[in-house]
């Protein structure tokens, strides 16, 4: 075996050094003299209290953990730890400590949520150190332990020490302290903060949030840890008190530091929010968590996808430039990538591992390991191999390492048992995902220019098939780590992911728990779904419109884009041999680009206008124009002749995410992945479509740089029956079951007396919006619900433009 690359950069700290030494003395079982304070342990009253300092229990704490430190062995230590029921486990620093509180304030009971051991982290809060599941360490955290209502019990080894007195008198509970840790709470403590120009909440607001977080605010830069401002001012020139920091080369970081502290109630890095610095985060090296969640998502969309699937050899090997390619033997593809998400431990990694076979060569094994965003420091090694079945051996021994299972099972049957702290398999497929194979930006105008096809319906599909709608899609939502294909996975991964989210959904409607054990069911899910649906940015979801927007909306777009992966498949090639023209011919369908003079496109751009209201983002609205009408035939869905012999239909807009449309016409509507007392789930497994192009134009608009977008027209037909709802229901699967037409209320519908007929039978509802006599419903526009695929008719696709509208300005106080 040679090895050829080594890459890995935990040196050791001169903190590490010193803690090494430390261990060899306390092999020998005691603290080291050079650790021990040479203070004599103070006198003491009747009382069991310091005499200097009387009923400071703080200090008297302090006095008593030196003479602890000073008189006990390791060895003892963790004699007192095993005979109180205590965890032994951790580090000898650590258990001294464990100690010391145990000796003095009682022994920990177990933790109320998993029956681990509690632990006190960085004396600011106790957190356990046990687990909720085999994919979630424990969330408990608290300032008031729970303790044992029972004398500590000393070891004879202890009881025979010269401070034996000392720790006799706290063994009786009674007379036991109530332990005072510092505030966990307080971001901002001991940090000096100037404010300047205009920001999203006044000064005075800021100063009293600054303040409640332990901090303070001066007017001027002297002295600071640092100056907020609004990002604009850089671009207005900044002022006398900007430069000023400039030159003192204090931080200059934008109000989101503010924000985000006080959110995670822990200070954030100042560099990842720097306004001022002309240097890129990739050169500040500041790891992707770190940084503000704009800049990160900047860099995760900019940054190449690194192995498109299965047959992929990832690109930081170089070996495909050298005609590398996956090893196969046995019908096995030796590649496999993990992710483990665990927001207990505030773990975010993943793992790659391949063998690759390069012309003339050994075979090569490379392997990758480090948290997501964070490549400079991650474990890296490119080994090559004379002896092939050495190499397969390692490779399977790896895998049993990473994942605490066998490689062969997986790999042959999906069998695989999670394991606690283990990683576990994304599961790719056999292809190339789109952030790959669809065209780059530079492809685009060719790829149109040498199309066959009407030129409005070729730009139409060089959207389709083009890379930047699926890269901002997965980028949106988080899922656009450059490490792993998560727009090529196999049916049995998503599938899984669907199992995992359904299951969770129904213990969400029928748990009873609160408080911190509600905290624990939700940080589990998180982790479970953020280890399968491989994240940049994983967060722990706390209800159910965070679970609709980042679990059943996140999974509908990466289930669509994996289909929409497969149609395009590898068009890196040339273009010039109507690429474009092919891909239109897969989709088995006919799209024609509707004559602006004619009574249908009237008709859309009508029922658009009347029936639209501005999409807002912070204080800016977008209005939106129409740039072109398409008709829809296609295969996979119903027919206009067929669906008009169906009863109570309706022309409805759908929205739907640019990067969705491809399956849509491909395959056809799908229901709901789920049910879910939000908007869009409400009604179970439905196929959800609304009377307002404004609710549709929530989910076509994708960023204020992106202003293009797409809404859907299809035609709906409800049944004979139909069911209104204001509210959520309680039983969607009988709706479900029975395909029962519904019809949501919500606080704003269309006026009926201006609605009107489309090809002889088909209701257009178009109608100004006017409140309506719901006031209390969730739904802000009227939604309509159908369950099977085969009443829904996708007609048009209406490209649009969403244009600013105008800015709110709202007054700030000077400062």
């Amino acid at each position: 075996m040679k090895v050829h690359e080594t890459r890995s950069h935990a040196h050791m700290s001169g903190d590490e050094q010193k803690k090494g030494n430390l261990r060899k003395h306390k092999a020998e079982g005691k603290l080291p003299e050079s650790e021990q304070s040479q203070k004599k342990a103070k006198p003491e009253n009747d009382n069991g209290r310091s005499v200097n300092g009387a009923g400071d229990a703080a200090s008297e704490y302090n006095e008593f953990c030196k003479a602890v430190e000073e008189n006990l062995s390791i060895d003892q230590i963790k004699e007192v730890l095993e005979i109180n029921g205590q965890d032994c486990s951790a580090p000898e620093e650590t258990l001294l400590a464990q100690c010391q509180d145990l000796l003095f304030y009682g022994a920990l009971a177990k933790c109320p949520l998993c029956g681990g051991t509690l632990i006190c982290d960085n004396e600011k809060r106790f957190v356990c150190g046990g687990e909720i599941s085999e994919w979630c360490s424990c969330v408990f955290s608290t300032k008031d332990p729970p303790r044992k209502e029972e004398p500590v019990k000393i070891p004879d080894s202890v009881m025979n020490s010269a401070i034996s007195d000392l720790i006799k008198k706290h063994q009786d509970p009674k007379s036991r302290p109530k332990r005072e840790l510092g505030s966990a709470d307080k971001p901002f403590a001991g940090m000096m903060i100037s404010l300047m120009g205009r920001l999203t909440r006044t000064h005075q607001y800021w100063k009293k949030k600054i303040e409640r977080n332990g901090g303070k605010v001066s007017n001027t830069v002297q002295g600071v840890t640092c100056l907020v401002v609004s990002p604009a001012e850089r671009e207005r020139g900044g002022t006398s008190k900007m430069v000023e920091a400039m030159e003192q080369g204090l931080p200059v970081v934008s109000e989101a530091w503010l924000i985000d502290s006080v959110e995670k109630h822990e200070a954030q890095p100042l560099e990842a929010y720097d306004v001022v610095s002309d240097l890129s985060v990739e050169g500040k090296g500041i790891p992707w968590d770190k940084q503000d969640p704009s800049e990160e998502a900047i860099e995760s969309f900019s940054a190449e996808l690194k192995m498109y699937g299965k047959r992929g050899v990832y690109m930081d090997t170089k070996l495909q430039e050298r005609g590398g390619k996956i090893f196969e033997k046995d019908g096995l593809l030796y590649n496999c990538a993990f992710s483990i998400c665990d927001l207990g431990k505030g773990r975010n990694e993943y793992c790659i591992m391949q063998l690759v076979t390069v012309p003339d060569s050994n075979l090569n094994m490379y392997f990758k390991r480090g948290k997501v965003g964070d490549d400079p420091n991650a474990e890296e090694r490119l080994e090559e191999w004379e002896d092939e079945e050495a190499a397969i051996k390692e490779f399977a021994k790896l895998f049993e390492e990473i994942t605490g299972n066998e490689f062969e099972p997986w790999e042959r049957e999906k069998k695989i048992q999670k394991k606690p702290h283990k990683f576990f398999p994304i599961d790719m497929d056999d292809g190339i995902e789109v952030r790959s194979g669809g065209l780059g930006l530079r492809q685009l105008g060719v790829a149109s220019a040498h199309c066959k096809l009407d030129s409005f319906v070729a730009n139409f599909i060089k959207v389709l098939c083009g890379q930047e709608i699926y890269k901002y899609a997965l980028m949106e939502l988080g899922l656009d780590p450059p490490d792993l294909p998560m727009g090529m996975l196999t049916d049995i991964h998503l599938k899984r992911c669907e199992e995992v989210l359904l299951e969770f959904v129904e213990k969400v409607k029928t748990t009873k728990e609160t408080g911190q054990k509600a905290e624990a069911m939700w940080a589990d899910f998180s982790s479970r779904w953020f280890s399968l649906m491989h994240s940049t940015r994983p967060m722990r979801l706390h209800d159910v419109n965070e679970l609709a927007d980042h679990a059943a909306s996140a999974f509908e777009t990466v289930r669509d884009i994996n289909t929409a992966s497969r149609l395009i498949g590898d068009m890196r090639g040339d273009t010039l041999d109507d690429p474009l023209s092919d891909r239109y011919k897969k989709l088995g369908c006919k799209i024609s680009v509707v004559d602006k003079e004619s009574e249908d496109y009237k008709m859309v751009v009508k029922y658009l206008e009347t029936t639209y209201e501005p999409v807002k983002v912070s204080d800016v609205e977008y209005g939106v124009s129409v740039q072109n009408v398409f008709a829809v035939e296609s295969d996979a869905i119903p027919s206009l002749d067929d669906i008009k012999k169906l009863p109570n239909k309706v022309l409805l807009w759908c929205g739907s995410r640019s990067s969705n449309l491809l399956r849509h016409i491909y395959k056809g509507f799908l229901p709901a992945v789920c049910s879910l007392p939000v908007p869009g789930y409400m009604f179970g497994r439905a196929i959800v479509c609304s009377d307002a192009a404004a609710e549709a134009a929530r989910y076509g608009f994708t960023a204020v740089d992106r202003p293009e977008g797409f809404l859907v027209l299809a035609v709906a037909s409800l049944g004979e029956e139909v069911t209104e709802f204001t509210s959520p229901p309680e039983d969607t699967k009988t709706l479900e079951d029975k395909k029962i037409g519904v019809k949501g209320l919500g606080r704003k519908k269309t006026e009926e007396s201006e609605h009107f007929m489309w090809r002889d039978d088909i209701k257009v509802p178009c109608g100004r919006l006017v409140p309506s006599e719901h006031k209390d419903s969730p739904l802000e526009y009227n939604e309509y619900a159908v369950y099977d695929p085969k009443q829904t008719s996708i007609r048009f696709l209406v490209e649009v433009k969403y244009e600013e509208k105008g800015t709110e300005i709202v007054d700030v106080e000077p400062e």
